[in-house]
């Protein structure tokens, strides 16, 4: 049976001057959006401060999760331009930190790693100043590719563990939970980057599954956590199983500091990229 959609959940459309400059800024340079792809509920409020998260590699993907909305289909080769078009926005937008996030792309030998870290560096070549968090696929692990990544030494790397083990086999069918903290591990123990990782809730895990990936996350030193709701996408992806209450997402503050997550960001609509500045 279909869930109604609380009330607390519900986002109004806005549309703004501002709203609409951000919008010109990421047509004109050729630009996706995880905030449109992946029909964000807080697209309007960010786009109302003149900011967004850059989508790049293009906007469809080699995976097919099962929570996702962004399309599972072959894609086309990498825009080598993308990474200078990123950079210009984030100077248009005036942008002080920037988050950059990309589908899967593992058809490519290095899933993209050499593309995140030219983004970077273009980035750093026109705004020195700017702060970029970047929130990358596993690479299927590939160490090499972490190594990249590494070299180009964004402010925070966040790698997205999404739900909790006894979840990735229904929801994420082409990962998996161990190869994500590994990813994250390595990043820690190779570099001073912040890391970061995020997961929504709803999908019908217990508080005891929560619990123990929230510990799994902070044994191999992942530093910011993100906590939000589920909300399905369309008929075809999987079914909220619950609605948390507002009052639980405050036990679940509660439990992130009794783990000992000094940064994180835990509510209804929380994203991973939501409000990403703050947290660091």
């Amino acid at each position: 049976m279909h869930k109604r959609l609380p009330e607390f959940l519900k986002r109004p459309i806005i549309d703004t001057e501002t709203t609409r400059n951000v919008r010109q800024i990421l047509r004109v340079n050729c630009l996706s959006t995880v905030c449109e792809n992946a029909r964000c509920p807080n697209k309007n409020e960010c786009y109302t401060k003149n900011t967004a998260t850059f989508l790049i590699m293009g906007n469809v993907c080699t995976r097919n999760c099962r929570y996702c909305n962004i399309a599972c289909e072959k894609p086309k080769p990498l825009d080598e331009l993308e990474p200078f078009h990123i950079a210009k926005a984030v100077k248009e937008l005036g942008l002080k930190y920037s988050v950059i996030t990309s589908v899967t792309r593992d058809d490519l030998l290095d899933g993209g790693a050499e593309h995140f870290a030219k983004c970077v560096k273009e980035i750093r070549k026109l705004i020195p100043e700017c702060k970029i968090e970047i929130l990358t696929p596993d690479f299927k692990g590939d160490r090499n590719s972490l190594d990249t990544i590494i070299s180009a030494h964004p402010d925070v790397f966040n790698h997205n563990i999404e739900t909790v083990e006894e979840l990735f086999k229904i929801a994420r069918p082409q990962a998996v939970y161990e190869r994500s903290l590994k990813v994250l591990e390595y990043v820690k123990k190779n570099s001073n980057i912040l890391t970061k990782s995020g997961m929504m809730i709803g999908l019908g895990e217990s508080f005891e599954q929560i619990e123990r990936t929230l510990c799994d996350l902070r044994n191999v030193g992942c530093d910011i956590l993100t906590i939000g709701q589920y909300i399905q996408p369309s008929k075809q992806h999987l079914p909220v199983e619950k609605y948390y209450e507002p009052r639980e997402y405050e036990k679940l503050q509660h439990l992130a500091e009794k783990i000992g997550f000094k940064h994180h960001q835990i509510g209804p609509l929380v994203r991973s990229s939501y409000r990403a500045a703050e947290l660091v």
